[in-house]
């Protein structure tokens, strides 16, 4: 194959892949999360300009209030995070902009000259007052538009007024709109992460048992999608936080069911990271056909029961602590080594030592106390404990795999 070729077809796999994966299975399911999560946003934004048109319309009697939707969708958008200001800001850049183009127009009339004056005009003020870029921009926007958009007679200050009308109904409903589903989310969010993270461990353990390339190979790419369903959970949290601090009708248990799902954001990304690595290693060693322990496939499997203790017990919302046993079990046999054991099998035992302590953290934790759970050695943890045959010499303390220190850290 000529180099002309080659280059050819790699350029074509370069252009073709990114293609690929926004029509594969995982960009399609992260597609449909996002619109799950911003559904109830989307239906805000649209009554939002539903009722605006109402109230100008039918309250105020303007007879094509284009501005009051306008203002309302823009202001609503598609996200609680500081929504009271985003509200604010843009009602006053969109009054700006229609204010000045209004008046301008009404005196100079429209044409190329009274749009640039009215960009400049609008946008100068909106910096006077202290704006950011978003409150600037609309109010050139706004401008532009009103200056090409002739008003009739006596219409001038009644687009200013919708204006003031759709931001009025954008803020009452986002301080009255968000509901329980809004700060349930994230909590229904980490239940699906944790059991996709305990079936993962589940597959790896069998595929591990089995030798079945295949189970590893798809738990290493259901590990790797659970990055962007951890991303997900974050976005969902950040709406329920916003939402909680601004919606009055709100209970105190709401927004302390928001406050302990996000407090299990970090621990929980640390454990998949730790579970990821561990799944690329079993699947290395099914492909190269490297020794993997009973032990230490047993391990993988009380990982993988734990985390599914954790996942009911979030269901329930009953106490994460009915976990730490079995997290604990984990750990002791995770003090074990095995002599003939090569570096894809070591490597997970320190995965799953690492993960247990991140487990341990998201049961409530701190993670020096979690690290403390997790000990060195048998003796540690058990001094009357007899050493296993399978065990070998004994090693010294810094030549002992799976320490939870390096192991966190990876």
């Amino acid at each position: 194959m000529s180099s002309s070729r080659r280059g050819f077809r790699t350029g074509g796999q370069r252009l073709w892949e990114p293609v690929r994966d926004q029509l594969g299975p995982a960009s399609a399911r992260g597609r449909l999360l996002r619109l799950r999560a911003r559904a109830w946003l989307i239906v805000q934004a649209a009554s939002g300009a539903a009722l605006a048109w109402w109230v100008a319309q039918d309250l105020l009697g303007h007879p094509l209030p284009f501005f009051a939707p306008v203002t309302a969708v823009i202001c609503l958008g598609l996200t609680y995070d500081d929504r009271v200001r985003r509200i604010l800001e843009l009602t006053i850049g969109v009054a700006i902009g229609i204010l000045v183009g209004d008046l301008f127009v009404q005196v100079f009339g429209s044409g190329v000259w009274q749009i640039l004056a009215v960009c400049v005009v609008a946008m100068s003020l909106a910096v006077l007052l202290g704006a950011g870029q978003l409150l600037m921009m609309q109010a050139g926007i706004q401008g532009v538009i009103i200056t090409t958009l002739v008003a009739g007679e006596g219409e001038a200050l009644g687009r200013w007024v919708d204006a003031l009308v759709g931001g009025g109904v954008a803020l009452a409903i986002a301080m009255l709109a968000p509901m329980r589903s809004t700060t349930e989310r994230p909590r229904e969010r980490a239940i699906d992460v944790v059991g996709h993270l305990s079936q993962v461990l589940t597959d790896t353990a069998q595929g591990l048992r089995n030798r079945d390339p295949g189970r590893t190979r798809g738990a290493l790419t259901t590990a790797r999608e659970l990055s962007r369903e951890l991303d997900a959970l974050r976005d969902a949290t950040a709406e329920a936080r916003a939402a909680a601090r601004l919606a009055p009708l709100l209970n105190r248990s709401h927004k302390e069911d928001v406050r302990e799902v996000g407090e299990l954001l970090g621990p929980l990304d640390l454990a998949i990271r730790s579970v990821r690595v561990l799944v690329r290693r079993a699947e290395i060693a099914v492909r190269e056909e490297e020794f993997v322990p009973d032990t230490y496939i047993d391990m993988v499997t009380g990982l993988a029961e734990a985390s599914a203790t954790i996942q009911e017990h979030l269901r329930s919302r009953t106490p994460l602590e009915a976990a730490r046993e079995d997290l604990v079990h984990v750990a002791r046999a995770s003090t074990w080594s095995h002599s003939r054991a090569g570096l894809s099998a070591e490597v997970m035992r320190a995965q799953v030592r690492s993960a247990v302590v991140d487990l341990l953290v998201v049961s409530g934790m701190t993670t020096a106390e979690a690290r403390r759970r997790v000990p060195e050695t048998p003796e540690e943890f058990d001094p009357s404990h007899p050493p296993e045959e399978e065990d070998g010499p004994a090693r010294s303390r810094a030549e002992r795999p799976g320490r939870p220190g390096p192991a966190q850290s990876s």
